[in-house]
């Protein structure tokens, strides 16, 4: 099977569920924001939660179609403002989100 972006898009979405062990009600709340390829030789993913500006970035290999562990995590949101949209949030993801927030590298 060829890698295209939507295949990696979804494989990253459902790499990042199960490593974050999101329970199965909460996860329509995040989704794929964009995809890009890289040289032929890997996806850029960017997964978020709707309606919030974090996102996180996964790289998928075509070669042999797994998601990298090591992904990273931006948002411009600070560490000290990280309850910033998390009250409408199920507890899951705000506890996700402010995990995150605390280990934060600052996108603007």
């Amino acid at each position: 099977m060829e890698l295209t972006s939507k295949n990696a898009e979804k494989m990253a979405l459902e790499f990042f569920l199960e490593d974050y062990e999101v329970p199965e009600e909460d996860r329509d709340f995040f989704i794929s924001l964009s995809s890009h390829s890289v040289d032929n030789r890997w996806y850029v993913v960017e997964i978020g939660v709707e309606g919030l500006p974090d996102k996180w970035i996964i790289q998928v290999y075509d070669e042999t179609k797994d998601c990298d562990p090591c992904f990273t995590f931006v948002s411009p949101i600070k560490a000290s403002e990280n309850e910033t949209g998390l009250e409408e949030m199920p507890q899951s993801i705000a506890e996700i989100l402010r995990s995150e927030r605390q280990n934060i590298v600052v996108s603007y």
